[in-house]
């Protein structure tokens, strides 16, 4: 196994996380916000689950890696603990689109 690539470098836009995975009210992600919100994430304070997913997530060991043909994606199984101590163990899936070498946030999900 190995570290996601370049991952001092990846990118997580912060409409990522404030308006999908912390929106209780997203089509898609509604159920990703409930759970993150039971950890103690909020919302106006989305830098939180930056930093965590930076911390928590970026040093551990990639499960799996696919060339999807956009690029290359890479996929970080571990535990998230929340602000308010609990954890969930979530994969976090980044991807290298062809053409560049940083990893950017798709999504995350429970395991």
């Amino acid at each position: 196994m190995a570290k996601l690539p370049h991952a001092d470098r990846a990118v997580i836009a912060p409409d990522k996380l404030r308006d999908y995975l912390l929106n209780p009210g997203h089509r898609r992600g509604a159920s990703k916000a409930k759970l993150l919100l039971s950890l103690g994430y909020r919302t106006e304070q989305w830098q939180r689950l930056e930093t965590d997913l930076r911390g928590q997530h970026l040093g551990v060991d990639v499960a799996t890696t696919i060339d999807t043909g956009y690029g290359v994606r890479h996929e970080i199984v571990a535990p998230l603990i929340g602000p308010n101590g609990h954890s969930v163990t979530f994969r976090s899936i980044w991807q290298i689109d062809t053409g560049t070498d940083e990893p950017r946030l798709i999504t995350m999900v429970p395991e």
